[in-house]
């Protein structure tokens, strides 16, 4: 039947317009984001080691590290002194970045993270190189990780650190029980 086609399009057409409209007005109304959504990477400073690991994965080059090295003086008579790698910049340009995650899973010591924050638009290019100050702010806007499962088992670190804890609870409950 010709036509029929063009019949189903209006059909389409007429049906939508009865419906209420959900457009939400995204300034006015901020939208219902996904629990776990990549907004930016933020960083834990403390966690930190200068290992350059992020850098060196990043498809893009957007991760710029500088560092140093300082000694830190031996901890007992006769040790030896050690040397560790401060930071002092850690950059992350979100001109290039294309959001891939690379850099946070290839972190040994779980410095970057992914933030919900979506709103760090610039008006020039040149401003969306965020240092280490700004990451650290999204650091805080990352939310918790999701509960283990209630029918997982429990990791061995835990199970370790609880019989230790029940031992040393025992040890100390026994020289009690004798000057009773």
């Amino acid at each position: 039947m010709p036509g029929a086609g063009l019949a189903k399009g209006l059909a389409v057409t007429l049906r939508t317009m009865t419906r209420k409209t959900v457009t939400e007005q995204y300034p006015d109304t901020q939208p219902d984001l996904p629990p776990r959504t990549r907004g930016v990477i933020g960083l834990f400073e403390e966690n930190c080691t200068v290992c350059m690991l992020c850098a060196r994965e990043c498809p893009d080059w957007c991760i710029y590290i500088d560092s140093h090295k300082e000694t830190i003086p031996a901890a007992t008579p006769g040790g030896r002194e050690r040397s560790r790698n401060v930071l002092d910049r850690f950059a992350i340009d979100f001109a290039l970045c294309m959001y891939c995650g690379i850099c946070i899973e290839v972190c040994p010591f779980d410095a970057l993270f992914w933030s919900p924050e979506f709103e760090y638009a610039e008006t020039d290019i040149r401003d969306l190189t965020h240092e280490r100050d700004k990451l650290r702010e999204w650091m805080w806007t990352v939310p918790a990780p999701p509960a283990l499962d209630p029918g997982a088992e429990e990791p061995k670190e835990i199970a370790a650190a609880r019989k230790t804890a029940e031992k040393l609870a025992a040890a100390q409950a026994e020289p009690r029980e004798e000057d009773a």
